[in-house]
């Protein structure tokens, strides 16, 4: 086992503070990872204060991992000392039914197991990122091309692919209207995904606070739902709509924005149950939908995908002390776009 230092949640809603847990020893087919950068997810605010459920703690949050490779076990065969790695929202699977062996391990019909507030095949609890190292087995780490920064590539292990992933299962590309509902660590990467793919972005966003970063980014069209006439203005417009909120929405309003056969998908998900008017999908023949991360081969791709259009997230860089400040200011929505701790300063 090794020691390492980490920030922890010791009770729901308590501020997460410095410790130290437990790292398993290096497996025969395992990677020991030291952890440079890691991203703070709103997710992990979820997770931490119970939002989604009853949860494991102490918890370490964190899986948005970003590192170096520093020990490999005798069987692994993918990755070497010194490689540049990320390990995203999951660190197993089943590896045996449909779905994994389909590469869909996000969706393992026996559950995978999380970087963070799960348990693993050995029974003990994991603890994700807010950490200094990090043992995974090499079948759940992706490299992390030479032409990413690890900083800014880290939230791409959860913001990033949770919008890859569904731009692409619902084709988004050229001649395709796409619009990205919320401009934050999800929704940035969604406009930057989406216009490199070759579709039309428009950005729906409470204001108009950051309609000038959103149009860099590779929006083309910027509106506020704020204002009652924008869903005037829009109604009947998009092909495919992705919600990176984590509010309840008005359902009905946002699905008459669709065209005929038009896709309104979540990946923000709210804490409480939202309404919803049959008649809204069944005039339209539209779809309702969700969507979670990627398996690990679409990980990987989506990591090579964002090389090789040279961009990673938007990111203000913290240090480990500054990390319940920054769950205060994601709350409120105060970031540009992504927190990312620097672990050397834990």
């Amino acid at each position: 086992m090794t020691t390492v230092a980490a920030y922890a949640a010791p009770a729901a809603k308590a501020p997460l503070e410095r410790t130290t847990i437990e790292r398993r020893p290096v497996g025969e087919f395992d990677v020991l990872i030291d952890i440079k950068f890691a991203g703070i997810c709103h997710s992990d605010i979820h997770q931490a204060r119970e939002g989604w459920g009853e949860a494991i703690f102490p918890m370490v949050p964190g899986h948005e991992i970003a590192g170096i490779v520093s020990e490999v076990g005798p069987g692994v065969t993918k990755f070497a000392v010194g490689d540049r790695v990320g390990v995203g929202c999951m660190v197993d699977s089943c590896r045996e039914c449909e779905n994994c062996r389909a590469g869909l391990e996000q969706y393992c019909l026996n559950g995978n197991v999380g970087t963070y507030n799960a348990v693993g095949k050995d029974g003990e609890p994991t603890y994700g990122g807010y950490s200094q190292k990090v043992v995974v087995d090499e079948n759940f780490v992706v490299r992390v091309p030479d032409g990413l920064a690890l900083d800014v590539a880290a939230p791409l292990l959860c913001a990033g692919i949770t919008t890859y992933s569904p731009l692409r299962h619902w084709n988004a590309g050229p001649g395709k209207k796409v619009a990205i509902l919320g401009m934050g660590g999800l929704g940035h990467m969604g406009v930057k995904i989406a216009h490199a793919l070759g579709a039309e972005v428009t950005v729906l966003s409470q204001s108009l606070r950051k309609k000038d970063e959103g149009l860099k980014l590779g929006a083309d069209h910027y509106y506020a739902t704020s204002d009652e006439q924008t869903f005037a203005d829009l109604r009947g417009s998009f092909d495919l709509i992705l919600s990176t909120v984590s509010a309840p929405l008005d359902l009905d309003a946002y699905l008459a924005l669709l065209k005929t056969d038009g896709a309104f998908v979540n990946v923000g998900a709210p804490e409480e149950p939202v309404r919803l008017n049959l008649f809204s999908v069944i005039g339209g023949r539209k779809t309702l939908a969700g969507s979670g991360i990627g398996g690990i081969r679409e990980t990987q791709e989506m990591l090579d995908f964002c090389a090789e259009h040279g961009f990673g997230a938007e990111i203000e860089l913290i240090r480990a002390d500054q990390i319940n400040e920054a769950y205060e200011r994601v709350l409120a929505s105060d970031v540009r776009f992504r927190f990312v701790i620097d672990t050397a300063t834990i």
